[in-house]
């Protein structure tokens, strides 16, 4: 059997976290089994689905990596063929019309109350004839549901669960104005994409029972299920707005990388040992439903923080670099040339130790583009005090003859000028870092003044011997 998914958001609003995840799990399930990852955008509610909230939802699996097979299927646009569904079932004995109005299903269900029996629909029409129906009342179509028995789901995540089919009433199929209901709407839509598996939250569990009693009702066969559990908060409540879950989008613009994303996501509720950096291609080949725990897991944002630090660290510099210029041309209001992204380049392994997130490296790459004169943070204007700019104007004799100007060479002479002068190295070289980054904390400074070169880091020297704020 060729393994086909689907992940299936309604577009009301951004690709949130569990989203993310459950369509990560379903992709990874498709890829592991060479099979086909789809997207449906469940678009029935047309009061609340946006084109935007589509279109960020397409825009947060691009950023993902989460690549679908074939064009998505909008939900609405099948109304007609879920609703054929329908009248086939109606055709076949399987469904029926329900002529109960409101008020008579209001009352039902205060008298069921005031019993204490569970309010569910009393099939009051399921076996009445058609010509009894009362004059100007638009009826529902309903299943005719199994009454007796049982409906067994074998989940791969929660194993087998079972339902007493009395339990379960004659759901609606259609509304009174002919429109298909959710219920009917997925079954039709998962069973004409060919789904063989369905992943998904276990909010949907309950929902498994009636529309497996749909697939039971036209003979088709039932796709295999996995729920798994929701994302908690730190506090072990369903993760919520107030927990700053947000879209991934948001998560990209706070410098996550994807892959990062990707690797969090894949150990929120699924495990492979005590593995916690797994690449995209060990969890293609490693995956399986077997993997995913029962528990609810709890977004860990400090986690998700550090993990994307470690991918920091290994991602391509010139892939960093284009990252980061957008920002820093928006924060410093400059165009960046080639020359610039060349000095980021050559500087990024620097820097990229000292990030977790995109934002943490643009500031900390900042520097090295800044427009003169830099600006000094506080700290760094407490170094140049009086006994900090001596030193800055001593070095600046012996820096401009100095050659090669290379990092080992500048270490060299500062080592030589701190011994002369009795100074610890770091009486000299905070000083520096001070004027050369305007701040106390950047990459190595010998490497920095390498990067800089004799030119401008001489130059830079100078803006801080000339600057006259108070320290």
């Amino acid at each position: 059997m060729s393994v086909v998914t689907r992940f299936a958001p309604s577009p009301t609003g951004f690709l949130h976290i569990g989203g993310a995840r459950t369509a990560l799990f379903n992709w990874l399930f498709a890829r592991h089994h060479g099979g086909r990852f789809l997207l449906r955008i469940e678009d029935t509610d047309r009061a609340r689905s946006t084109p935007e909230a589509v279109e960020a939802i397409f825009d947060g699996l691009r950023w993902l990596g989460l690549d679908w097979d074939d064009d998505a299927v909008f939900q609405f646009s099948r109304a007609d063929r879920h609703a054929a569904v329908a009248h086939q079932m109606l055709a076949e004995g399987k469904a029926y019309y329900c002529y109960a109005t409101q008020d008579e299903l209001t009352a039902m269900r205060e008298e069921q109350k005031a019993k204490g029996l569970p309010m569910r629909y009393d099939g009051r029409w399921r076996d009445r004839d058609p010509s009894e129906a009362p004059a100007g009342v638009p009826p529902v179509v309903r299943l005719k549901a199994p009454q007796v028995g049982e409906t067994v789901i074998t989940d791969h995540v929660q194993g087998e669960v079972r339902v007493q089919n009395v339990q379960l009433d004659d759901m609606i199929l259609l509304r009174a104005d002919g429109t298909p209901t959710y219920m009917l709407s997925v079954v039709v839509d998962d069973h004409d994409m060919g789904i063989t598996h369905i992943v998904r939250g276990d909010d949907h569990l309950t929902n498994a029972f009636r529309q497996a009693q749909i697939y039971q009702a036209m003979g088709w066969d039932v796709p295999q299920v996995a729920h798994i559990p929701l994302i908690h908060g730190p506090d072990g409540a369903k993760l919520s707005k107030r927990h700053g879950a947000l879209g991934a989008e948001a998560y990209r613009d706070m410098g996550f990388l994807p892959e990062a994303m990707r690797n969090y996501l894949l150990r929120l509720g699924w495990g492979h040992g005590d593995d916690e950096v797994i690449s995209t291609e060990q969890a293609i080949e490693w995956f399986s439903l077997d993997g995913v725990g029962k528990s609810p897991s709890r977004f860990d944002m400090a986690k998700l923080t550090n993990l994307n630090g470690i991918y920091l660290r290994e991602a391509d510099d010139a892939r960093l670099v284009d990252l980061i210029v957008p920002r820093l041309e928006h924060s410093l209001g400059v165009t960046l040339g080639q020359q610039d992204k060349d000095l980021l380049r050559a500087g990024m392994e620097g820097l990229k130790a000292r990030a977790k997130t995109i934002l943490e490296l643009a500031d900390l790459a900042a520097f090295y583009v800044r427009p003169r004169p830099l600006p000094f943070d506080d700290k760094a204007l407490k170094l140049l005090d009086a006994d900090g700019k001596a030193v800055l104007a001593d070095l600046m004799t012996r820096l401009g003859t100095q050659s090669p100007f290379t990092r080992e060479a500048l270490e060299d002479l500062v080592r030589v000028y701190a011994e002369e002068k009795a100074l610890k190295l770091g009486k000299v070289a905070q000083p520096l870092r001070a004027a050369l980054s305007g701040s106390t904390v950047s990459p190595p400074i010998f490497e920095v003044m390498e990067l800089l070169g004799r030119d401008a880091s001489l130059a830079r020297l100078q803006d801080a011997l000339n600057n006259n704020q108070p320290s």
